[in-house]
């Protein structure tokens, strides 16, 4: 933790000296002293400090000075650190100005020139001055400062991408948090500049692009070799588990994930049912637990970057990137997963991003205090949610079509559910309508046996309901199901078109696509049992596929 500093401020360079000799040996352990003989320099260090992080705890200014009057200079400085304690050095002279100053900018206390001996008229008032500040200090947090609206979907977007890449961040909304407000005015921002996103070394980028963020974070998206033994696209479970696998036996494997790793799994609050782990984990732990491993069999992983064609070259697979690039594999296995269905009902589009959320519990909970917000679907992902959502908000109603719970989630969860008293459930009932001005306000429900409507302030809304496999930037002629899904092994020979694509002796193997080196595994494979465990399980069998794909070729 970067300790706060005391700042001094004196023209006479032998009084400075002094000052800074006297305050050094006594607090030099918890504080760093900073000095100068400008206050036109002082202010400037001081707006540096403040866009670095730094916190300033006491100022020591003399009164007298050419350039600027201490009183003034404390007055700006008021500007930049306004929480921090102000001491002023007088001569007899200046006592009036120091007494109208304890009003005009909250002095805290005038020393009279000189101090000495420092034990009796100095160390005592410092340090009952730095006591006070302490007891009222909180350190500030260092890393990555998102600043923002709360209701902002380029906000929810920067939120969600570094929580989903497991990247430390503070979020601070601009209406309500005064270190915001003051950031803002310090740096003569406007409201067309947000969100801002203030980084460890004290720079700071106006409304930035995902790409921009991840590029100054320091990951990746461009491949650093020519031709890989095996790319992943997806870096979900199934993604994870074929990298780790890959990387471990010794393949030249190369990952690619266009947002965060984990997948749907990743934005899960508790994983209660994962072999191993009897108190659960959450999907953020299982994916940060996974990157590590792949990384540590020297898997490389490109994020954010995005595969936006496969092309078949002389057997090598050839894969183009969203950023014009290419890079080509010996073999390719597609575990890009599922996405949540879009609602489609009136006002819903309008506020994503500002109140109606497609999973994210874990984003946005912390902007649920104390309100009543909703839950939309019946699975154990949305179960998962609305458990975590209930330690935030006032009231969380689960909304579904179905008359019970018991249809579509795992009994474990519905249990928790029943035992969480601000838990709600509204069955046989769907969403008609979202309303709100800049932001979710209310939301219009339908029983679907009365066909009654009536309105629910709300909060949030979060939505879990179907979903949709994420194969629609396939160009290739990939065989899948009336839904989307990738059909592999056995299962493609049930197509007529599967005869006139593959032209091998042998049969595709399990998680083989109709193109000869193309694999699929987990959520976006059809037939495939949409658990976590399974998924792994698919994306380590995928490798061995792999390996006898090879092996052949």
């Amino acid at each position: 933790m970067k300790q706060p500093i005391i700042f001094i401020l004196d023209d006479d360079q032998q009084v400075l000296r002094a000052i800074q000799r006297d305050v050094r040996k006594e607090y030099k352990n918890d504080y760093r002293i900073m000095s100068t003989t400008s206050a036109s320099e002082a202010l400037e260090a001081l707006s540096d400090l403040k866009q670095k992080g730094e916190t300033v705890a006491l100022y020591i200014s003399d009164q007298r000075m050419p350039e600027m009057l201490g009183v003034e200079f404390l007055q700006k400085a008021i500007n930049i650190f306004p929480d921090s304690r102000r001491v002023l050095l007088t001569a007899y002279s200046d006592i009036d100005a120091a007494i109208k100053a304890i009003n005009d900018i909250r002095l805290d206390y005038y020393l009279m020139k000189p101090w000495d001996p420092p034990e009796e008229k100095l160390y005592p008032v410092l340090s009952e001055i730095l006591d006070d500040w302490q007891s009222a200090y909180t350190p500030d947090f260092h890393g990555i400062k998102v600043i923002g609206y709360q209701f902002s979907p380029k906000s929810h977007d920067i939120k969600d991408f570094l929580s989903g890449n497991l990247i430390p961040y503070q979020w601070q909304d601009v209406e309500a948090n005064e270190k915001a407000k003051s950031f803002i005015e310090t740096e003569r921002l406007s409201s067309t500049d947000l969100p801002v996103v203030v980084y460890e070394d004290g720079s700071f980028a106006k409304a930035p692009t995902l790409r921009e963020v991840a590029a100054k974070i320091g990951m990746t998206p461009t491949a650093s070799q020519k031709i890989y033994d095996v790319a992943i696209i997806g870096a979900g479970p199934a993604g994870l588990a074929a990298a780790v696998y890959g990387g471990s036996e010794g393949l030249k494997t190369l990952l690619i994930e266009k947002r965060a790793p984990g997948g749907q799994a990743g934005t899960s609050s508790r994983i209660e049912n994962y072999l191993g782990f009897p108190s659960g984990l959450s999907g953020a732990e299982l994916s940060r637990r996974a990157i590590t491993q792949a990384t540590r069999f020297g898997v490389e992983f490109l994020s954010p970057q995005e595969v936006t064609d496969i092309s078949i070259k002389d057997g090598y697979k050839i894969l183009t990137l969203n950023d014009d690039e290419t890079v080509t594999a010996k073999s390719v296995v597609i575990t890009t997963g599922v996405y949540y269905r879009h609602l489609e009902k009136k006002g819903l589009s309008e506020f994503t991003g500002a109140g109606v959320y497609y999973g994210a519990a874990t984003t946005e909970a912390n902007a649920c205090k104390e309100k009543d917000v909703f839950v939309v679907g019946g699975g154990n992902s949305a179960g998962q949610g609305a458990m975590y959502l209930a330690k935030f908000a006032k009231n969380v109603f689960i909304v579904i079509r179905r008359d019970s719970l018991v249809f579509s989630m795992s009994s474990y969860l519905i249990d928790q559910i029943k035992a969480t008293e601000n838990i709600h459930l509204l069955a046989n009932s769907e969403i008609e309508e979202a309303r709100g001005d800049g932001r979710l306000e209310k939301i219009i429900l339908k029983n679907n046996i009365t066909n009654e409507c009536f309105d629910k302030d709300a909060g949030a809304l979060f939505i879990f309901i179907g979903a949709k496999p994420v194969t629609g930037w396939i160009q290739l002629n990939i065989i899948k199901n009336n839904k989307g899904y990738i059909e592999t092994g056995r299962d493609l020979l049930k197509y007529d078109s599967f005869n006139k694509s593959w032209k091998l002796e042998r049969q595709p193997f399990l998680f083989e696509s109709c193109v000869p080196g193309i694999f699929a595994a987990g959520d976006v494979r059809a037939g495939a049992m949409n658990r976590v465990a399974s998924a792994v399980g698919e994306g380590a069998m995928a490798i061995k596929f792999v390996h006898e794909y090879l092996a052949d070729n």
